[in-house]
């Protein structure tokens, strides 16, 4: 069966994650409050985050950074692009 979950991101309940996507205390926050969608949208987000600012995830302040940006799209204010970034349409 299916987990469901009160999506923090979507505003409504939809498919949740099958396991903590993320170690620690976030992890389990994501796993109990975050979609499989929304998830989904994140690590293409942290995807353009990493190639933007060119950020290497095996360096422990890049992983810092995107930590903070993970938290802060999920449960702060949202992570933004950085200005310069525009989407290829």
């Amino acid at each position: 069966m299916t987990r469901m979950v009160n999506c923090v991101k979507l505003g409504r309940e939809a498919e949740g994650l099958p396991r903590a996507p993320y170690p620690g205390e976030l992890g389990k926050r994501i796993l109990e409050q975050v979609s499989r969608e929304a998830w989904t949208a994140w690590l293409k987000h942290q995807t353009m985050l990493i190639n933007e600012y060119r950020l290497t995830p095996i360096e422990a302040k890049d992983r810092k950074f995107l930590e903070g940006e993970m938290e802060k799209y999920f449960f702060g204010e949202g992570s933004a692009a950085p200005e310069q970034f525009t989407p290829k349409t």
